[in-house]
């Protein structure tokens, strides 16, 4: 694996920062020696993130990285729109001269920016934006899904940037943990820097190939794989003004239950403060008549709320809705209890 430093200058810990967050949590294409983010510059990034030391240093400059051992740069900022912020253009430069491999989630396609470009054919830096990647991506949907016989279990959430994609790597993983096959299904860009290998990127593509895209990828990993159970990362959120997600998964996938992503302290969708976030039980209405499907239990995002709150919370929500609620960074019991019963 390449040593991949994360660029994530001002955003680490938060919702824009997420790709650099499940890059910490998990990796398997890049081996993660270090995070750029002068707010934290000497902290341990896993005491930041989760509490937890991880051995992973947080530093201010390229050059402290490239000390430690970095060749790659990954872009871990999910701007709105997906722009380079500008304050990353000098790390950036920095990298390409320096010859260090450059990677990116973003819309905006750092192989097209005539600077980095021609920095790039001068020293001969590969840059990799992942969403060109799954651009020209044009697959018709069959109907052929009906062949995946594994429990596709849909993780969709009530905001965007609620960790719905960490849930499912966690379940996932505890799956196979206990011996019962389990694949993952990437959804986003996060997912293929991840090192999930399938995973198609939904939103870089034209809407209407990606229930296509979704399909394939799923047939490919059961004919493949033959697992058990399957993982769907949902993408935004059904209700959401700016990035409505769920019902592409939904309707090429065909999970046969989904996993309800909420974070109770939110309030609003983030980064659209004029826009409330709904109740969560029209969200378990609007998803169980588009899936015709269970939502079978709730998994919390504990930000902003104290052990003890997420405690009143999972029990409030159990007595109100009937299902399993849990905190996936603590324990995900009641929730794989349900799974196996299926």
């Amino acid at each position: 694996m390449d040593n991949a430093v994360i660029l994530a200058e001002g955003v680490f810990s938060t919702t824009y920062g997420k790709t650099a967050n499940g890059l910490i949590r998990y990796s398997r294409r890049y081996n993660i020696t270090s995070v750029i983010d002068s707010r934290f510059a000497g902290k341990d990034s896993g005491m930041v993130l989760t509490g937890k030391n991880n051995g992973i240093p947080i530093v201010s400059t390229l050059r402290d990285a490239i000390k430690i051992g970095a060749d790659t740069i990954v872009v871990g900022a999910a701007t709105d729109g997906g722009f380079l912020p500008a304050e990353y253009r000098p790390f950036i430069s920095e990298a390409i001269r320096g010859r260090m491999r450059v990677v990116s989630g973003l819309h905006e396609f750092i192989s097209d920016d005539a600077e980095f470009s021609a920095l790039a054919r001068k020293s001969g830096s590969e840059i990799i934006d992942v969403r060109k990647m799954f651009r020209d991506r044009k697959d018709p949907f069959t109907g052929k899904i009906s062949e995946v016989k594994a429990f596709k279990i849909a993780v969709l959430g009530t905001d965007s940037a609620i960790g719905k994609r960490t849930t499912a790597i966690i379940l996932n993983n505890q799956l196979n943990s206990i011996g019962r096959k389990s694949v993952m299904i990437g959804t986003g860009q996060t997912s293929w820097m991840q090192g999930f290998p399938y995973t198609v990127v939904v939103d870089s593509m034209i809407n209407d190939f990606i229930p296509g895209g979704l399909e394939s990828t799923t047939l490919e990993a059961w004919r493949n794989e033959h697992p058990e159970f399957m993982f769907l990362e949902g993408q935004g959120s059904v209700l959401h003004p700016a990035y409505p997600g769920s019902f592409e998964i939904i309707g090429a996938c065909r999970p046969d239950a989904i996993i309800l992503q909420h974070a109770p302290a939110r309030k609003f969708f983030d980064g659209f403060e004029d826009f409330p976030i709904p109740d969560l039980s029209k969200y378990i209405r609007i998803l169980e008549l588009l899936s015709n499907r269970k939502v079978i239990a709730i998994s919390l995002n504990r930000e902003n709320l104290t052990d003890d709150q997420v405690d009143l919370e999972i029990k409030k929500l159990q007595k109100r809705f009937g299902i399993p609620v849990f905190d996936p960074l603590r324990s995900t019991d009641q929730a794989l209890s349900r799974i196996l019963a299926k």
